[in-house]
């Protein structure tokens, strides 16, 4: 209903106290963009705030897309330090330091490490400017809470000696969500995974790919394996993402792979795409 305000009522509570939880992908793809895929990361929106997860390409301008303010991103959490992860920081915050707000960078101690330097390098830490980053290391099993109703925690992946996965908890609709990053088929983010709401995780190429190319399996995961791994979980929703742009295959292709073994909901994402959690 709507109040005489023009409000909308649902339940005597106000759209302006319900917490809305949003993912907004700006990229789905793997190192080598492509036409209709960049370097995977994505916005994980709580009420007014957003979280942005990985750090690559152009990413003002992707989220002035999207209708976003820039300012309203309150934490960024980057995976590790390959290219495609973190290149996007520097030109992140080269564009708003003329913005007086605070933004909080976590990842491993490598990683804080690594983006300090890389932001030193450009002279983004210096004092005159008016954005302020705070860097945040975490351990793996240590928490941290990113805005008043979303928590996360790190564990560690097989991918990079930086790498970290992590696990989203939505306290008002106590949903989780579990995103690996890039890493190849690991048993720790499925125990992780079990039983959860949502599963981002690594899906680089069908399995085709993977049998040619056996150097793969350390690094990455294929369809086929995925979806074994993510039924056995019990994962209610698999959302596959870090689509190799380098190499030619389809989008039913994968999703034929899933689910020959996945019988939960599937989400293939484009671009720019929004999912309501």
């Amino acid at each position: 209903m709507v109040d005489f305000r023009g409000k909308f009522i649902y339940k005597g509570l106000s759209l302006d106290n319900i917490i809305m939880s949003e993912l907004h992908f700006l990229g789905t793809g793997g190192s080598v963009a492509t036409a209709e895929r960049d370097n995977t990361s994505f916005l994980v929106k709580e009420g007014q705030e957003l979280t942005l997860v990985d750090c690559p390409g152009s990413l003002l301008q992707k989220i002035k897309k999207l209708d976003f303010n820039p300012l309203q991103i309150s934490s960024i959490l980057i995976t590790h330090v390959h290219t495609d992860h973190v290149y996007g920081l520097p030109s992140f915050v080269h564009s708003l330091m003329l913005e007086d707000f605070l933004v909080r960078i976590y990842g491993s101690k490598e990683t804080i490490d690594f983006s300090r330097k890389l932001l030193d390098m450009f002279h983004l830490l210096k004092k005159t400017l008016k954005i302020q980053i705070e860097f945040i290391s975490l351990k793996p099993g240590e928490n941290a809470e990113l805005t008043d109703s979303l928590d996360v925690q790190a564990f560690r992946v097989p991918h990079d000696s930086s790498s970290l996965a992590y696990h989203f908890f939505f306290r008002k609709g106590g949903k989780e969500l579990i995103y690996s990053g890039d890493t190849p088929r690991d048993s720790l983010v499925f125990q992780e995974a079990r039983a959860k709401d949502y599963l981002i995780h690594d899906c680089s190429a069908p399995s085709r790919f993977f049998q040619k190319y056996p150097s793969l399996y350390t690094m990455h995961t294929h369809s086929l394996e995925l979806g074994k791994h993510s039924q056995e979980a019990g994962v209610k929703c698999l959302i596959p993402c870090h689509f190799f742009g380098e190499l030619e295959f389809s989008s039913a292709e994968i999703e034929e792979e899933i689910r020959r073994s996945y019988k939960g909901s599937l989400i293939i994402p484009q671009d720019y795409e929004e999912i309501a959690l």
